[in-house]
């Protein structure tokens, strides 16, 4: 892209973006070599200092069906009183579309860069997959739940001890328009710095 250069189609793409949910996907998604260049892209992102602060986990089926059961079990005994239809929803959790890709913060202690700040790089590489896979044609939901915050369920989705889950991007195919939902008032969102702010 050239200095003032604009994509309008690209522009367009980005006013358009929503996420498909997950009760409308199907297969197959996107094959190997499409994926890993869909994480590449997701890996450009803003990161201070180059710390590279963030790893992705595929999820296929198989895998998201021996994680569901681990799921359901640890559910289950921080709750007692599940009915089995939450019990089931617990193990589709991670197989209700062809592929999930976790994205995980590695972030840790830096004499310069604040670990918030590392968490964010995260977040922005989710987003990057997002709209990559979006661009692609595909069907994408970004979710995170209970089990995102959980020490036990972090271990069972394959996170070490001081990694936290920034977010699973689900990705497959659809065959279904989706109707945009109601979007935020962005005047309503905007101001002018007027200085410090009062306590």
């Amino acid at each position: 892209m050239t200095p003032g250069e604009r994509h309008e189609s690209v522009l367009s793409f980005l006013e358009r973006r929503k996420s498909v949910p997950l009760s409308q996907f199907r297969g197959p998604g996107p094959d190997e070599p499409t994926l890993r260049r869909l994480i590449g892209i997701a890996t450009r992102v803003p990161d201070h200092g180059r710390l590279e602060p963030w790893r992705f986990i595929i999820y296929r089926p198989e895998h998201g069906a021996r994680i569901g059961e681990a799921l359901a079990e640890l559910a289950l005994r921080r709750n007692p009183q599940m009915r089995e239809d939450e019990l089931d929803r617990e193990r589709k959790r991670l197989s209700r579309a062809p592929v999930a890709v976790g994205v995980v913060s590695t972030a840790a202690e830096h004499e310069r860069i604040p670990v918030w700040e590392q968490f964010l790089s995260a977040g922005a590489a989710a987003m990057n997959l997002v709209t990559a896979a979006t661009a692609h044609g595909y069907a994408v939901n970004w979710v995170t739940g209970w089990y995102s915050d959980d020490a036990e369920a972090r271990a069972v989705l394959g996170l070490s001890p001081h990694e936290r889950m920034a977010g699973i991007v689900h990705i497959g195919d659809y065959d279904t328009m989706v109707p945009d939902r109601p979007r935020p008032d962005t005047d309503a969102l905007i101001s002018t710095y007027g200085g410090p702010a009062r306590a």
